[in-house]
């Protein structure tokens, strides 16, 4: 047989069986921890030990395996040998009694895979320049290797529905049946503990050791940091793969913004060699989460710590040996205290940086401004101590921009949500902002919701080619005329909302006035006074059922304080989309007063203003109905239709008020 040595193979696998009338043998390459030391015969001479090894062998199958040794043990105890060149690489034979089997793991391998001190001891090799990864990050992949997950669905699925029979060898042997290599048995693995051990909060809050145990762990289904980190490198190894648990300080569970670290280490992970390199995982938060309201763990597989690019993983794991941040160059820990921290799911939803990059803001002159930059467009939401008030955010084609303006000085807590492509919102950022001047001329109304402006998100929603693009309206006179084209089958609703105004549930739409011209969609608005008022926009396919849905708002701001507009009249269910209000647009009329009146209404056969008396508007060239009314003597004044020539009941339109006397 003859033996290469291939540097760049991280395992050559093979499989030796020689045959004799009395005896059969078996080799592995696993390192038994339980096998004699006695009868471990080692060779320091290079690849010449391995031909020795293999000479041993030969001459204890020429003498039956006899040789000094007692029959019983010949016969009933497998013999190890085993064999190291001055590289690392090693050769382990074990000779087996006539038709027994080998245990777990039943091949013969030359591995290049650990490394031997000077007493012989194998240990893991340390990371190297070739491990090294560039910081900060390029954006290319959030992965340390190139990676299809639709590659793992199989064996995922495979992996997650395995049950624990009896111990730990046999539970990685079933985990590895549909497992072909060793990236594919470090995805079983992670998969299976991800998905069946939960993290025990009281174990590690007390510290139990035997919460580290494997055993115990496989028991109770249940284990801290530790003993995830544990449990992934004692089947790993059993597995055949190169691993090792990483100690250090973590931006996990309790972590407040700007913390510094030191003192006893807070956290555990792994680093398994595959291809070649090393690759960081951390089990323990691919698994799930805790609550930190309630301090109770909750299920929820987390892709992003499986062979996580180590300038992300960097971000919330410091390890005790800067090596195995596994980075060119490595950070220093006062530069992780500092960094801004990028939560898993800031990438998971698909961000690639934000600004400022660091976690506290100061404002300027009463303002502290963040922006967000996305792969795709992202729905995004903030909260300001709690309560989504007092910013604006505005969605971009690719990520946001948001403008905080804090009520008061100090220090407040500015958290980022992202919704990506789930159906729910995920934080991803958190700031701290320090506030020493707040604007009290910038005070916006509690009703402004996000986003705010039209958007990407709005033309998805039917809304498309605003007359104003941006968020914040001006007007003078208290007045303006907002329009848009909207899809067809879509129908709009808006409402108007402001502090410290007469504008109540009932009126909030009666200060808006909706006509449709030409494809378009006009939206007139007066203002009650002086102020900022958030134009809230929503949306209803007419055909389906259900609320409309809230799309975005404007921000309508006026300083004249002369401004007293009344609210429009009020509209009936017979009003068509397509009627359109020329005059009057006021809903109050005054009292004593000739009132002209003029419309556009479609399918209608007559139309009248009813009041004390009641008088006939006209249709005219232009197809527009006109007409006047006297005020005298009425309260309320209602315009009627009747959309059958040959039926006499009037249907009501439009209702206006009439000011008292």
């Amino acid at each position: 047989m003859e033996l290469k040595k291939d540097s760049n193979a991280v395992a050559i696998d093979m499989l030796l069986i020689v045959h004799s009338e009395k005896r059969r043998a078996a080799q592995a390459t696993h390192l038994d921890p339980q096998a004699d030391p006695g009868a471990l015969l080692q060779n320091r001479g290079g690849f010449q030990g391995v031909r020795n090894g293999i000479r041993k062998w030969q001459e204890l199958e020429e003498n039956g395996f006899q040789g000094n040794l007692p029959e019983k043990q010949c016969l009933q105890q497998p013999q190890v040998i085993t064999s190291y060149d001055n590289q690392g690489t090693q050769l382990t034979v074990e000779i087996h009694p006539q038709d027994a089997m080998p245990q777990l793991l039943k091949k013969f391998s030359l591995a290049k895979r650990l490394q031997g001190d000077k007493n012989g001891n194998m240990r893991p090799r340390q990371p190297g320049g070739k491990d090294a990864h560039a910081y900060p990050w390029d954006r290319s992949n959030l992965k340390s290797m190139p990676l299809d997950l639709r590659h793992f669905e199989k064996l995922d699925a495979s992996a997650s529905q395995v049950t624990l029979k009896s111990g730990l060898n046999e539970l990685v042997s079933d985990l590895l049946q549909e497992a072909h290599s060793d990236l594919e048995r470090v995805r079983a693995i992670w998969i299976w503990i991800c998905h069946h051990i939960e993290y025990d909060v009281e174990a590690a809050q007390e510290k139990d050791r035997q919460a580290f145990k494997p055993t115990n762990i496989l028991r109770t289904r249940k284990t801290n940091c530790d003993g995830y980190a544990g449990l992934f490198e004692r089947m790993c190894r059993v597995a055949g793969v190169q691993c090792v648990t990483v100690p250090g300080y973590s931006k996990g569970f309790g972590y407040k913004t700007g913390q510094s670290f030191s003192g006893e280490f807070d956290h555990a992970w792994n680093a398994v060699y595959l291809e070649g390199r090393w690759h960081l995982v951390d089990s323990t938060w691919g698994s799930g989460l805790v609550d930190t309201a309630t301090s109770k763990f909750t299920f929820l597989y987390n892709e992003f710590y499986f062979l996580t690019h180590p300038a992300l993983f960097i971000e919330d794991h410091f390890p005790d040996n800067k090596n195995w941040q596994l980075l060119k160059p490595p950070q220093s820990l006062r530069q992780f205290e500092n960094n801004m921290y990028h939560k898993s799911e800031f990438y998971n939803k698909g961000m690639l940086s934000a600004h400022p990059e660091t976690p506290m803001i100061r404002t300027v002159n009463g303002k502290a401004t963040v922006t967000i930059e996305s792969r795709a467009p992202t729905l995004f939401m903030f909260m300001l101590n709690g309560k989504q008030e007092h910013g604006l955010l505005s969605l971009r084609k690719n990520g946001m921009k948001l403008e905080v303006y804090p009520p008061t000085m100090g220090t407040h807590k500015l958290q980022i949500f992202a919704k990506g492509n789930s159906e729910i919102y995920s934080s991803v950022l958190e700031y701290t902002l320090k506030c020493n001047y707040v604007d009290f001329s910038v005070r916006l109304p509690t009703e402004l919701h996000q986003p705010v402006g039209p958007s990407w998100f709005s033309e998805q929603m039917g809304i498309r080619k605003p007359s104003h693009p941006d968020p914040i309206i001006h007007t003078s006179d208290g007045r303006c005329s907002i329009s848009f084209v909207v899809e067809e089958g879509i129908s709009i609703l808006a409402s108007l909302h402001g502090d410290d105004s007469p504008i109540t549930e009932e009126t909030k739409r009666r200060y808006i006035f909706q006509m449709n011209r030409e494809k378009r969609t006009e939206l007139k608005v007066q203002l009650p006074h002086a102020g900022k008022f958030a134009l809230k926009i929503f949306v209803k396919k007419r055909q389906e059922q259900g609320n409309f849905v809230f799309v975005f708002n404007y921000l309508l701001c006026c300083a004249n304080t002369k401004v007293n507009w009344p609210m429009f009249p009020e509209i009936y269910g017979h009003w068509g989309q397509d009627n359109e209000l020329l005059e009057p647009l006021s809903g109050v009329l005054p009292a004593n007063r000739n009132i002209p009146f003029k419309l556009k209404l479609h399918g209608i056969a007559k139309a009248l203003v009813k009041g004390q008396d009641t008088w006939p508007l006209t249709l005219n060239p232009e197809g527009y109905w006109e007409g006047s009314c006297n005020t005298a003597g009425c309260q309320e004044v209602y315009v009627m239709v009747l959309e059958n020539a040959n039926h006499n009941f009037y249907s009501y339109i439009l209702k206006y008020k009439v000011n008292d006397q």
